[in-house]
């Protein structure tokens, strides 16, 4: 299998995932409060939404994305504009968008290079991203309505891409990327080890495939993981692990005040 047909199937995948968790809500349960400050879970699904539209024009005719985005100031003004709209709309709106992002998707060779946020990205990773965003954004859907996700090996595409972005998590806070590189060593869901960096990395990131997806989105705070860090690298990194384009997210209060993993 071709690398744009598994991260496709994977993409689709991880759609129904997160169909899965929108499908017996009532309407009354769209307002239910995320752990994202201020957004319900109307707002996550219409971000997915508006995000999928972009993505259809950044992959078809990447003049008109430009000129969709130009005037967007935060993604705050999406969820605003939306919350008029009825969630059967709203669900139908995102399954809509999702579908056509696929079709669009699916003409791409994997190098090819679209427009987005901040720098050019190729369509392999641009796929990635859009499968990061549903999976990030379906785990604050599942932690407002309580529910426990399984995790999936797919999620090895989200730690690839929060891997490559070290560089950039210090980059949009003003710091300088540190020269020295770190090892990541993740246990796969169904067994197997998911590794990335050289193995004389001075820093090393050790623990679960889902605790390191969830640092890297911001979907947890690290103190709350059982993470292994080994090495200022790895704690200097993963302190602040950003896999998503944009400013410095916010991240995650701690539930517990002190870190429960292990330190080298």
């Amino acid at each position: 299998m071709n690398l744009m047909a598994e991260l496709l199937g994977d993409l689709r995948a991880e759609t129904e995932s997160f169909e899965a968790l929108l499908q017996p809500l009532g309407d009354g349960d769209w307002e239910w409060p995320t752990p994202a400050a201020g957004w319900a879970i109307r707002d996550q699904v219409s971000h997915l939404a508006w995000f999928d539209d972009a993505a259809v024009l950044a992959a078809t005719d990447p003049a008109a994305y430009h000129a969709s985005v130009a005037g967007m100031r935060s993604v705050d003004e999406i969820a605003v504009r939306s919350r008029g709209m009825p969630p059967g709309e709203l669900r139908a709106w995102f399954l809509a968008s999702r579908v056509r992002s696929l079709e669009a998707f699916a003409t791409l060779g994997a190098r090819d290079r679209l427009p987005w946020f901040g720098p050019d990205m190729s369509a392999a990773s641009f796929v990635t991203a859009r499968l990061m965003e549903t999976w990030a954004h379906g785990q604050d859907v599942a932690d407002a309505l309580g529910v426990t996700r399984e995790p999936a090996a797919r999620l090895r595409h989200v730690a690839m891409l929060g891997f490559r972005a070290r560089p950039f998590s210090f980059a949009a806070r003003g710091l300088p990327v540190p020269a020295d590189p770190v090892r990541v060593e993740l246990a796969v869901p169904g067994g197997g080890t998911w590794t990335a960096g050289p193995l004389e990395a001075p820093g090393v990131v050790r623990g679960s495939l889902l605790d390191f997806c969830l640092v890297v989105t911001q979907r947890i705070h690290l103190s709350d993981t059982g993470l292994e860090l080994t090495g200022e690298p790895a704690r200097a990194w993963m302190e602040i692990a950003q896999a998503f384009a944009g400013p410095p997210g916010q991240g995650r209060s701690p539930k517990s005040g002190e870190y429960q993993g292990h330190t080298g």
